[in-house]
C-alpha cells in the first residue's frame, strides 16, 4: 500500500515535467510563430491527460480499498488536487497553441509583446519547477514563495494589456495583439495553478487548508 502511494506521488510530480516541457515548446512556437510546432504540442497533450487519468484512478482505488486515515488520507486528497492542476496547466498550453494558427505564419507581430509573453513563460516555468519541488520536499516556505513569483507574472500580464492598447490602429495588428493577450492570460493561469499546488503543500504539512491570501490581492 505504502509503495503504491509513493509511486502515485512520484507519477503525479512527474506530470509537472511533462507540463514544463509542453510550456517550453509552446513558448518556442510563440517566438517563431511556428504553426506546426503548436499543433504538435496540442496533439501531445494526450500524454498529460493520460497521466492524470491513470493517477486519479489509482488514488481513488486506494481510497476505496485501503480506507486511509490521518496523514495518508491528507496526502491522497492533496495529490488529487495536484494532478488536476497539472492537467489544467497542460490544457492552458493547448489553448495557447490553438491561437497560433489563427494569426497565420507571418502575422504583424510586435517584438515588445513577444518579449513580455516569453518573460511570463519563463517565470511560469520557474513556478512549475518550484511547485513540484516544494511538494516533494514538503517545503511550506518554498510553497508560499510561489505567491511572490505569481505577482511578477501578474504585472507582466498587465504590461501586455497596456501594450496591446497602444499597439496601433491597423486591424490585422490589433487582432494579433488581442490574440496574444489571450495567450498571456493562459500563462497567467498556469502561475495561478502553481500557487494552488503550493496551497496543497501547506495542507499536507499542517493539516489545515487555507488559500495563500496574497495570491489574489491587488498589487
Amino acid at each position: 500500500y505504502q509503495e503504491e502511494l509513493d509511486h502515485l506521488e512520484q507519477q503525479a510530480l512527474g506530470a509537472f515535467d511533462l507540463v514544463d516541457r509542453a510550456l517550453g515548446r509552446t513558448l518556442e512556437a510563440i517566438e517563431n510563430q511556428d504553426v506546426e510546432l503548436a499543433e504538435l504540442v496540442a496533439a501531445d497533450d494526450d500524454r498529460i491527460d493520460g497521466r492524470y487519468l491513470e493517477i486519479h484512478q489509482g488514488l481513488i482505488t486506494l481510497l476505496a480499498t485501503q480506507s486511509p486515515v490521518a496523514t495518508d488520507l491528507r496526502l491522497i486528497s492533496a495529490l488529487l488536487h495536484v494532478i488536476k492542476n497539472a492537467e489544467r496547466m497542460g490544457d492552458q498550453c493547448v489553448n495557447i497553441c490553438k491561437l497560433i494558427p489563427i494569426v497565420g505564419h507571418e502575422p504583424p507581430s510586435d517584438e515588445s509583446m513577444i518579449r513580455l509573453i516569453l518573460e511570463m513563460g519563463v517565470q511560469a516555468s520557474s513556478q512549475i519547477i518550484q511547485a513540484r519541488q516544494a511538494f516533494a520536499d514538503r517545503n511550506e516556505t518554498a510553497a508560499q514563495d510561489l505567491v511572490r513569483q505569481d505577482d511578477l507574472i501578474d504585472r507582466l500580464n498587465r504590461d501586455c494589456f497596456t501594450l496591446a492598447i497602444e499597439i496601433g490602429d491597423e486591424p490585422d495588428r490589433r487582432e494579433w495583439a488581442m490574440t496574444m493577450l489571450l495567450a498571456a492570460r493562459a500563462i497567467e493561469r498556469i502561475g495561478d495553478n502553481a500557487v494552488d499546488v503550493g496551497e496543497q503543500v501547506a495542507f499536507v504539512v499542517t493539516g489545515l487548508f487555507r488559500e495563500f491570501e496574497d495570491a489574489s490581492h491587488p498589487i
